[in-house]
């Protein structure tokens, strides 16, 4: 902890030298986390305590577990995160705020030192966010305030359990402690949509390590037909951002008031597709909070940032021979390229994951895709 907390302090330290603005801010955002972690309690200690109220019990056991496979079966880091619980007084350990131009799906970026430039800002306390998004707004930017329940120091601390997720079901549980510690294996500054794409994947394809386990069959058919939910949804804000895309994109043929008269029209048709997938889940309200604040480009950007470059991911782990470690050091070594080669390299793994490829690929293969680009996989079609 000694050393976790002398990379928060150096951190500041850089902070207040590049300005009081953001030296203020970080220092919240200090705060904030030391408190987090200050309140947190050994989730052993706790499972042990008669007084541990009996359902917290099972969902921190079911952590434990967890944990656990993380470890042995995913090789993600062996460290003191998730091994300690922290009981929050809101709903939420901090609020983002996302903001982007009326007409485009491009988000504003804030940078900082050690994480680089990040697409979103976030607060302990929501009424800062919302204080920013007002300021945001008066700029003539589409503005969304995202109330979040985890987040990953990126290993400089051993981050807990929070309540804000810990009543999730088991598989949520899952797929956010993997999503987590993903961020400790890999981390490239400067770039949002890598991260989160990388760490969803590892969150997709650990969950589904997990669900093959015996004894899971029926969580197994539970959760698939909850994340059949999702990934119908996730398809509906996908669609929605191609055609605004698109209409953004118009070089000129339109004026600013036809492109947000479309953006309009487009967001309503959203609403509209969104109550018939809801009717056709019987009901299910799982997305209304979502679809009813702060729907704009902000929002639907950022709901890209964490699914854009999963396919390629995917098929870098096939190309991996699905091996965990082997599978972050290749991802390590592609975060050393340019964001465009990154890019590249992703969407020509996507291809060749969709042609069936990858799977029959040597190690050599595996290789080169890291050190010579896509261009090599162009030549192995």
């Amino acid at each position: 902890m000694r050393g976790s907390w002398l990379c928060l302090a150096l951190w500041l330290y850089a902070a207040c030298l590049s300005g009081c603005s953001t030296g203020a801010y970080l220092w919240q955002a200090t705060a904030g986390h030391l408190k987090v972690l200050a309140d947190a309690q050994d989730i052993d200690e706790l499972i042990d305590r008669p007084e541990t109220p009996e359902a917290l019990r099972t969902q921190l056991r079911h952590i434990t577990q967890i944990r656990a496979f993380s470890v042995s079966t995913l090789a993600l880091p062996d460290n003191a995160s998730y091994t300690r619980y922290t009981q929050l007084d809101r709903p939420f350990v901090v609020w983002n705020v996302v903001a982007s131009p009326v007409d485009s799906l491009d988000l504003k970026t804030w940078c900082f030192p050690v994480t680089g430039c990040i697409s979103y800002k976030g607060f302990y306390q929501e009424t800062d966010a919302v204080k920013l998004a007002v300021s945001l707004r008066r700029e003539g930017l589409d503005v969304a305030v995202l109330g979040v329940p985890a987040y990953s120091t990126l290993g400089f601390t051993p981050d807990p359990v929070l309540s804000s997720f810990v009543n999730y079901p088991v598989g949520e549980l899952a797929r956010l402690v993997f999503h987590e510690l993903a961020h400790q294996v890999v981390y490239i500054a400067d770039d949002t949509t890598f991260n989160e794409s990388f760490a969803t994947a590892v969150e997709e394809l650990g969950l589904e390590e997990w669900l093959a386990q015996p004894g899971r069959e029926t969580l197994r058919v539970q959760y698939g037909e909850f994340d059949g939910r999702r990934r119908a949804f996730r398809a509906l804000l996908s669609g929605a951002q191609t055609d605004l895309k698109q209409i953004y994109a118009n070089d000129g043929k339109l004026t600013q008031n036809a492109v947000l008269a479309a953006k309009s029209m487009h967001m309503s048709q959203l609403g509209a597709d969104y109550l018939a997938l809801r009717a056709e889940w019987g009901g299910w309200p799982g997305y209304d909070r979502f679809m009813s604040e702060d729907l704009n480009n902000a929002k639907l950007a950022v709901s890209g940032l964490y699914n854009q470059h999963v396919p390629g991911f995917k098929g870098l782990f096939e190309w991996c021979d699905r091996d965990f470690p082997r599978f972050y050091s290749a991802v390590e070594s592609l975060g050393q390229r340019s964001k465009e080669e990154r890019d590249q390299v992703l969407n020509t793994l996507v291809h060749a994951r969709q042609k069936r490829e990858v799977s029959a690929c040597s190690k050599a293969g595996f290789k080169s895709i890291v050190e010579d680009g896509a261009p090599i996989l162009k030549n192995q079609e």
